[in-house]
């Protein structure tokens, strides 16, 4: 009995009682709030998952949790919780188990449809190379007309802007200074899609044609007035040349009386070509996107589209709308009429040939087998063949087969009926680094079977990045990655920032924009460079506002800026001002750039919205001292403790990205923080440390890659297998951190489709 006793007094003491498991210490700190299986509550609906490690979610978890008694859970009771959690349901692998993801059913994008309706009209038409010269052709004639017999100057001008004063072009060349024209030809190439305002600028007779080179889009032939200026707006898809034609002619207006009065003063002329580009500032096209070559007509249908679905943080084709189904029939019409005005030339045929009719069925079965993206059935074949009925007309029979197309869930819908043969393989690699149809090359390695093995499939991923069709593709990532995609008009302060002004941010977009480009577009497209380079692209204008040593009207040229200060994107002007308050920095939005973009973070939203703690409230506080006083609070720490460290080291630029070492007449303090995955905590001193540590991060490395993965595919990448993600981090790294290459191997791994398990 006595044993007895002592041996219930010995197994039920508190002291020798088993320790509770990770699952228990959840159960009892942790579900009532967050529910048995981390799916949320009334009181917190976000279910519990994430990315970080289980060093990280340990130590979060000792320091703000449970959230009325912060610090109650021991550091060993918060290792066991988080180890728990991030293997029952908070991490990736986790939540592949519990809630496998698929590939899913998806539309055409907007920028696929537009692309896609694109090359299906184009490919009717001559091809063209876009070359390797810049700028466009001139020719310069002796005569007020551009008469080819009196051409003097034939050359390459980069850019169309002279001032000619009361001289003629070329001294000896032209005897008249009363009167001369000049031609420019080529093919222009946006490199943003939406709507751009070409503004010429003259006090001459002008006349200007983009795209339709048979109406001129503005006819200034015969003078109004003092008009100087002209404007057209057109809506242009990026990484499309549009053929591009500016003719000027210096005379006096109406009759020639030049004989009758041969001392009238000579009229000062000159002449510029400009346009604004979407949400920039009107500026010289620059010669980048000109090429002398001439380009057939482009056409892309304009409808206006509802946005598509972002909800997932990349561009998807998941959400289907009454309104998108209307704005899909009104593209179809647009485009079934200019196809009908057009067929002849898109048909090659004339009214009165004698075999029109078989032409016009010909071009109507393959307009839908490249809507289609793979040969037609025979019973697809007669449905066309059926619409051509004798009682029709050839123009209602063109439309009907345009609108039927059009409208099929075999062209709107990607995979629609998927064989998993080569066609699907060609479509998938084509809309996810083009965002469109399968070119002919493409189309033509699915039809000889030669889509088979991954190495096929990545020869013509590698071949379709080196083309100009890729740009835009490319630079939409570097955009969202950036989150500058919907960035303003970025207004400043007027009394602390002079010249902050919409030519200045516009520059700075393209400044961005060449940094980037010049990057990724090299030989070695290496990702380290993004975050570490120290030389950035500026203008005179910008190197006037930045303190850089450069003429005033300097084009952009790469220059090194504050003597070791910058890093990369991370201290690119545009940047720091896109994440900044009107008349202060805010380390807050930098450091949820940092953590969110960069390092591929997930962060809770904040419990509610809360202003920032004003400067004149605080006149002795700096800009740290007063985000550390607004978010010292416990709760606002479990994000805050990431964010500000971050945000901190980039406290040596202010509002508009420009370097001072003091802020409120204190010494700014640059030193941030980072806890990594593996619980190392990391000191960084300022944006060099910070560019530095990131570009060599193995998080930031993984990050960049599922995002690439995700803006190719539009897809996540969990459904195409386990590994997937590491295996694309690990080609990444071992290919020498080239973004080129990342984006060919994510395309190619998202073509083959999902691994068999």
């Amino acid at each position: 009995m006595r044993l007895s006793l002592f041996a219930f007094v010995l197994y039920s003491s508190p002291l020798l009682a088993a320790e509770p498991t990770g699952a228990e210490l959840y159960a009892s700190k942790c579900a009532s709030c967050h529910g048995g299986k981390g799916e949320g509550t009334k009181k917190y609906k976000r279910s519990l998952e994430g990315d970080r490690s289980v060093l990280q979610l340990s130590k979060y978890v000792a320091e703000t949790m449970p959230e009325d008694d912060p610090g109650s859970v021991s550091q060993a009771e918060a290792e066991k919780i988080s180890a728990y959690l991030h293997d029952a349901f908070y991490s990736p692998v986790a939540r592949d188990r519990n809630r496998p993801a698929r590939v899913e059913l998806a539309r055409l994008t907007v920028p696929q449809y537009r692309n896609s309706i694109a090359d299906i009209v184009n490919q009717f038409r001559w091809n063209a190379n876009w070359g390797d010269k810049r700028g466009l052709n001139g020719e310069y004639f002796k005569g007020r007309d551009h008469n080819k017999n009196e051409r003097v100057i034939e050359r390459l001008d980069a850019e169309v802007v002279f001032d000619f004063g009361k001289e003629t072009p070329e001294t000896g060349k032209f005897p008249d200074p009363h009167q001369f024209a000049i031609s420019w030809n080529g093919s222009i190439l946006p490199e943003e899609t939406g709507s751009y305002d070409f503004v010429i600028r003259t006090e001459q007779a002008m006349q200007f044609w983009i795209n339709d080179l048979e109406k001129p889009a503005i006819d200034a032939t015969v003078k109004s007035g003092m008009q100087s200026e002209y404007v057209y707006s057109v809506y242009l898809v990026a990484g499309r040349a549009y053929p591009i034609r500016l003719n000027f002619s210096k005379a006096k207006q109406g009759v020639d009386d030049s004989k009758k009065n041969p001392k009238r003063p000579v009229l000062p002329a000159s002449i510029s070509l400009n346009w604004k580009p979407p949400r920039s500032a009107v500026e010289t096209i620059p010669s980048r996107v000109l090429s002398p070559v001439n380009f057939p007509e482009q056409f892309a249908p304009g409808t206006p589209f509802p946005p598509d679905d972002r909800s997932l943080g990349w561009e998807r084709g998941t959400a289907v709308s009454k309104e998108w189904d209307a704005a899909t029939t009104d593209a179809a019409l647009e485009t079934a009429t200019y196809i009908s005005a057009k067929i002849n030339d898109l048909a090659k045929t004339t009214d009165v040939a004698p075999d029109r009719l078989s032409k016009l069925k010909e071009f109507a079965k393959t307009f839908a087998e490249r809507a289609f993206r793979r040969p037609l059935s025979d019973d697809q074949k007669k449905l066309i063949e059926k619409q051509f009925e004798p009682s029709r007309g050839t123009d209602v029979s063109i439309k009907r087969v345009v609108l039927i197309v059009l409208k099929s869930p075999l062209f709107l819908y990607r995979e629609v009926g998927g064989q998993g043969d080569g066609f699907d393989v060609a479509s998938r690699l084509s809309f996810g680094l083009w965002d469109s149809i399968p070119d002919a090359e493409l189309y033509g390695a699915a039809t000889q079977g030669k889509l088979k093995t991954r190495e096929q499939v990545l020869a013509q991923a590698t071949r379709m990045l080196d083309s100009p069709r890729a740009k835009p593709k490319v630079r939409q990532f570097f955009h969202h990655w950036l989150n500058v995609e919907q960035a303003g008009e970025l207004g400043k302060d007027t009394k602390r920032f002079a010249g902050f002004d919409p030519q200045v941010v516009s520059d700075l977009r393209t400044s961005l924009d060449l940094f980037v480009g010049d990057i990724v577009w090299r030989k070695s497209a290496e990702f380290k460079r993004l975050l570490t380079a120290d030389a950035i692209p500026l203008n005179g204008r910008l190197a006037k506002l930045y303190g850089a040593d450069l003429p005033a009207d300097a084009k952009f040229t790469t220059v090194k800026l504050d003597a070791g200060q910058r890093s990369g994107v991370l201290t690119h002007p545009y940047i720091l001002a896109n994440f900044a308050y009107t008349a202060e920095s805010s380390p807050i939005h930098r450091g949820v750039f940092l953590t969110r973009g960069v390092l591929g973070l997930s962060l809770r939203p904040p419990p509610e919205a809360v202003a920032p703690l004003l400067a004149d409230l605080h006149p002795s506080l700096n800009t740290r001292e007063r985000v550390s006083l607004q978010t010292k609070a416990q709760n606002c720490m479990t994000c805050h403790g990431i964010i500000n460290p971050l945000g901190f080291t980039l406290e040596k630029f202010d509002a508009i990205g420009r370097y001072r070492t003091q802020d409120n007449t204190k010494a700014v303090d640059d030193t941030g923080s980072y806890l990594a995955r593996d619980g190392q905590a990391i000191t960084l001193k300022g944006p060099v440390e910070l560019g530095k540590y990131l570009a060599n991060s193995p998080e930031v490395h993984a990050a960049f890659a599922v995002q690439v993965f995700h803006h190719v595919a539009q897809q996540p990448i969990r459904a195409y297998g386990p590994t997937a993600h590491t295996d694309l981090t690990k080609k990444f790294t071992d290919g020498g951190f080239d973004v080129r290459k990342l984006f060919a191997e994510a395309a190619v791994t998202m073509s083959l489709g999902p691994v068999k398990k």
